[in-house]
C-alpha cells in the first residue's frame, strides 16, 4: 500500500477505563466514523476484559464492513501505569489483577495491524489540546476526575511522557502523608481523597455512622447505592452533608492543582471526568485554591476551565497519537 493510500485509513481507537469500554473508527481526519460502548465489568479480570474489547471492536468493524487491513492503526488508551515501550499495562488501580499485562502484544497479534498503547488521561490531553479547551495553548494539564484521577501533560505544544511513558499519574501526587490508604499501595494519594469514588465513600461512611441527610431518602436506604453524582443532586438541593462532602472532596484537589500551577506554570488546566459534571460545586474551591495558596505570578497566568470532549476524549485523543506515531497527521 503506498503512502498516499494509507494516510487515508481510518484508526480504531479504544478507550479502556474502569467502568467503560468506548471503541471509535475514527478517520485521518479525525472525525468519529463510528462508535460503541460497552461495560468494562473490570472485576472479572483482565482476560475477560481483553476479551470485551476484541469483541467490541470486531462488532464495530463488522458494521462498517472494514477488515482489519483497512485500517492505518489501532489506538488503545487505557488506564493505568504504561510501559510505553514494551506495550505493556505495569498495573491499574482501576483494573483489578492488571499486573504486567503485554496489551500491545496482544491486540496487535489479534489483527496483525501497528497498535499502539498510552494512559488514557496522556490520550485526553492531546484530544483536548487539539480539539477542545485547550486549543492554541501551548502548555497546558488535563486532569480527569472520575473513578480515579489521572492526568495528561502538554509542554510546548507535545505530549509529555517522561523517559518511561508513565508521565502525568497526578492522581497518585500524595496530598496528604497520613491519608488513607490507595489503592496503588500508598497513602494520602489525591486519587483516595478527591475521585468520585472518594467522594461516594466518604458520604457512606459519614451516613454510616447516623449522620443524616436526604441521600438516604435517594437511595431507599441502601447506602451502598450511593454514587459521586447522587451526591452532587443532593448538594444542589442543599443536603449539606452531601455539600460538606464535596466541598472536603474539591480542597483536596485544589491542594493537587496548586502542585501543578506552581510546578508547570501552564496556560490551562482542563478538568474532565464525571467529577466536572459537578460544576461550580468542583471549580470554584479549585479556583480558589489557586488563587489563594499558588504562586501570584503563575495563578494570574493560568485559567481552569472544564473539559469540552465528553467521554470521546480519550479515543479522539489515541487516534491523535497513532497519527502522529505514523507520520500521517
Amino acid at each position: 500500500m503506498g503512502e498516499a493510500e494509507e494516510q487515508k485509513l481510518p484508526v480504531l481507537a479504544i478507550d479502556l477505563g474502569g467502568t467503560k469500554i468506548i471503541t471509535a473508527l475514527i478517520s485521518h481526519e479525525c472525525q468519529m466514523i463510528a462508535r460503541e460502548y460497552c461495560p468494562t465489568l473490570a472485576d472479572e479480570g483482565p482476560e475477560s476484559v481483553v476479551g470485551r474489547m476484541i469483541s467490541a471492536a470486531d462488532h464495530l468493524l463488522n458494521l462498517r464492513n472494514i477488515s482489519p487491513s483497512q485500517l492505518s492503526s489501532l489506538s488503545i488508551a487505557s488506564a493505568g501505569i504504561i510501559d510505553m515501550e514494551k506495550g505493556v499495562i505495569t498495573s491499574s488501580p482501576n483494573l483489578p489483577g492488571w499486573h504486567d499485562i503485554p496489551l500491545r502484544g496482544i491486540i496487535e497479534e489479534r489483527y496483525k495491524i501497528s497498535t499502539f498503547l498510552l494512559n488514557d488521561a496522556s490520550a485526553a490531553a492531546l484530544g483536548e489540546h487539539r480539539f477542545g479547551a485547550g486549543k492554541g495553548a501551548n502548555n497546558l494539564i488535563y486532569i480527569t476526575v472520575s473513578t480515579g484521577i489521572g492526568g495528561g501533560i502538554i509542554i510546548n505544544g507535545k505530549l509529555y511522557l517522561g523517559s518511561s511513558g508513565s508521565a502525568g499519574e497526578i492522581g497518585h501526587a500524595t496530598v496528604d502523608v497520613n491519608g488513607p490508604g490507595c489503592d496503588c499501595g500508598n497513602t494520602g494519594c489525591l486519587e483516595v481523597l478527591a475521585s468520585g469514588t472518594a467522594v461516594a465513600r466518604e458520604a457512606i461512611r459519614r451516613i454510616s455512622r447516623g449522620e443524616s441527610s436526604s441521600l438516604t431518602e435517594m437511595v431507599a436506604g441502601k447506602i451502598e447505592d450511593i454514587t459521586a453524582e447522587k451526591v452532587s443532586l443532593a448538594a444542589q438541593d442543599g443536603d449539606s452533608l452531601a455539600s460538606e462532602v464535596i466541598s472536603k472532596a474539591a480542597g483536596y484537589l485544589g491542594a493537587g492543582v496548586v502542585n501543578l500551577v506552581n510546578i508547570f506554570n501552564p496556560e490551562v488546566i482542563i478538568i474532565g471526568g464525571g467529577m466536572a459534571k459537578m460544576g461550580d460545586l468542583l471549580f470554584d474551591p479549585v479556583r480558589q485554591a489557586v488563587r489563594e495558596r499558588a504562586f501570584q505570578l503563575s495563578a494570574q497566568a493560568v485559567r481552569i476551565v472544564p473539559a469540552q470532549l465528553g467521554d470521546d476524549v480519550s479515543v479522539f485523543g489515541a487516534a491523535i497519537f497513532a497519527l502522529e506515531q505514523k507520520g500521517l497527521d
